[in-house]
């Protein structure tokens, strides 16, 4: 079983530090918040089903503060020599705050503010109880997360959604649900959940082994009725990266799949996409059969849940007794482990290519002239050149089509384009450098791999108003020549990695994943629509998170790395100085001045 140690450093290194940044900026103003800290925090747990939800800003100082009593003490304690940052993440160390709060540089750039804003929720004064699906759902049920501080137009009930209201969507009870994810803040995800259901059975599933699991644990023992399972992670540098939920209702369950941590920081001002299932409702008549509509989307699902092992075995038997034939799109999944014979293309980028080879678009509708386009959050080692996987196995799977044999899918391989955001897209965000902490890129990789950036466009996202709003969100397409039309969307937790899709082996006949990822793949005939899904902005049919045509990369344009100084002032007049909030205290800048 992979330790934490071993997990994929490209992915799990940028949170640590992210969550240390937070942990001691938080710390340091903890003397002259505390009072604040605890009147929001006693009006959080006071609040009612009667409490008028409009005014509801999901603001908390204290959850990080919270956080710190889960770490033992380091015995260096203040004196302590250590560098690592996951020595930092994993011990707390006696004298740290008074040695943060004592200190008042004159001369340093303007600190982020310590709160973590969240959009506002307005649900036209109705008492969550009396919240319709119908008045949030959209033709494709596909939505992306509110970001604060934009205009109401980009934040329409149409087109974008907060976990607040995902989780009060229904006026039937909500008996028990599951959350699948990679990080989590047990207190604020409680609180996310309407009054009535916050003492309700949550199961939690995580990849956190060691201390990390001991620490997100400790986060739930005020909480009776929160339960943590852990997914085994056998292969060395894995994570548990699906983001979904399950919500088991007295009339039925719903699935929502994501890509936002748990965490208030990717539910404030970060760009996330959200699917929303309809409430599969019980089969009437139980002996019978028939699993699936044409999508295979219960099957598929019941596969995933299974390779969790029996822990799970009830929520399988519960997804056996729903009728999901409502299910319009198409599972996407991957799951750790070496793929081979009839499994071979059940899971990762090969089963995106079976899905697309039986129900894509057709090679005389969608030709070679149509790119892919790969939106992502997070970048692996890809190998030395683009050939060795980027430009094989994988632009081979996003290039099937209907009419397409698996031998031939050479003679209509589509150009790939990336889009992955610069050091001034972030240094511009809302967060500012803060931003960055979550596209975990690493510098070492970068160098490694620099054809990459030939391929590399800036997050562009002016229509859909998150142009500065960090890209969490996760997505793959084929698009038109021209720009107006989707052949295929997919949205999912899987960022460009071969942990994430796999990677062939033992001449093709085998796929070794590395991690869970969970997405959905939307194809236009499921949804009536004609051969593509139509593109333009926010008053047509398909809402695609960034601009099109894509803007390349500039001949000053580099791509972001998290474990790279930045000292060009942000949008909040800072600096980025890996190792978080302590670093940063002690960056150059401030020694030079």
């Amino acid at each position: 079983m992979a330790t934490p140690a071993q997990v994929d450093q490209d992915e799990t290194m940028a949170r640590k530090l992210q969550a240390e940044y937070d942990l001691e900026y938080a710390m340091s103003q903890q003397s002259e918040q505390s009072e604040t800290d605890m009147n929001l925090q006693s009006q959080s747990r006071k609040r009612s089903a009667s409490t008028s939800t409009d005014e509801i800003e999901i603001i908390d100082h204290g959850r990080n503060s919270r956080l710190a009593d889960t770490r033992p003490l380091c015995k260096y304690g203040a004196k302590c020599y250590r560098e690592n940052p996951l020595h930092f993440m994993e011990y707390r160390h006696s004298g740290q705050v008074n040695s943060i709060v004592s200190e008042n540089p004159q001369k340093k750039l303007k600190d982020h503010h310590p709160t973590i804003e969240q959009p506002k929720v307005e649900i036209n004064n109705q008492s969550h109880s009396d919240i319709d699906f119908d008045q949030l759902s959209n033709k494709y049920s596909y939505y992306l997360s509110k970001v604060r501080g934009l205009d109401n137009e980009f934040n329409s009930r149409n087109n974008s959604i907060h976990i607040k209201e995902i989780l009060s969507l229904e006026k039937s009870e909500l008996i028990s649900s599951v959350q699948f994810n990679y990080m989590f803040d047990v207190s604020w995800l409680l609180d996310q959940y309407p009054p009535k259901d916050r003492n309700n059975p949550v199961l939690i599933v995580h990849g956190y082994s060691g201390q990390s699991r001991t620490n997100l644990e400790q986060q739930g023992h005020p909480f009776s009725n929160v339960k943590f399972f852990q997914a085994k992670l056998e292969m060395s540098y894995g994570t548990h990266h699906s983001k979904m939920m399950f919500l088991l209702y007295s009339n039925g369950l719903r699935i929502v799949i994501h890509t936002a941590n748990l965490i208030p920081q990717d539910w404030g001002r970060r760009t996330q996409g959200v699917w929303i299932s309809p409430l599969f409702p019980k089969r009437q008549d139980k002996s019978e059969l028939a699993l699936d509509n044409d999508t295979g989307f219960k099957q598929d699902l019941l596969d995933y849940v299974a390779s969790y092992g029996p822990a799970l075995f009830e929520w399988r038997s519960r997804i056996m007794e729903c009728d999901m034939s409502a299910a319009k799109v198409f599972l996407i999944a991957s799951i750790p482990g070496r793929h081979a014979g009839r499994n071979l293309d059940r899971w990762g980028h090969l089963k995106l290519r079976k899905i697309l080879k039986r129900h894509g678009p057709s090679k005389d509708k969608v030709s070679g002239s149509w790119p892919a386009i790969c939106q992502f959050s997070s970048i692996g080692s890809l190998g030395r050149n683009r050939d060795l996987w980027l430009y094989n196995e994988f632009r081979a799977s996003l290039s099937a089509t209907s009419a397409t044999k698996l031998s031939h899918l050479g003679e209509r391989k589509a150009d790939i384009k990336l889009i992955f955001p610069s050091v001034e897209n972030v240094r511009n965000c809302l967060e500012g450098y803060k931003g960055g902490s979550c596209l975990p890129y690493s510098r070492s990789t970068a160098n490694k791999q620099l054809w990459l950036d030939a391929l590399l466009h800036n997050w562009a996202a002016k229509k859909s108003g998150r142009h500065h709003a960090s890209p969490h969100i996760k997505t793959y397409t084929r698009v038109s020549p021209d720009s107006t039309e989707l052949a295929w969307f997919l949205l999912t937790s899987a960022n460009l990695s071969k942990a994430a899709w796999g990677a062939l082996e033992k001449n093709q006949t085998q796929l070794m994943i590395r991690s869970y990822e969970i997405g959905v793949l939307f194809l236009p005939q499921q949804f009536g629509d004609d051969a593509s899904f139509k593109t333009c902005d926010l008053k047509t049919h398909w809402l695609i998170p960034y601009d099109l045509p894509l803007i390349p990369y500039g001949s000053k344009d580099a791509p972001w790395t998290w474990d790279t100084p930045h000292l060009e002032p942000d949008t909040h007049g800072a600096q980025w100085i890996p190792g978080g909030y302590k670093a940063f205290r002690e960056s150059r800048y401030e020694k030079d001045e």
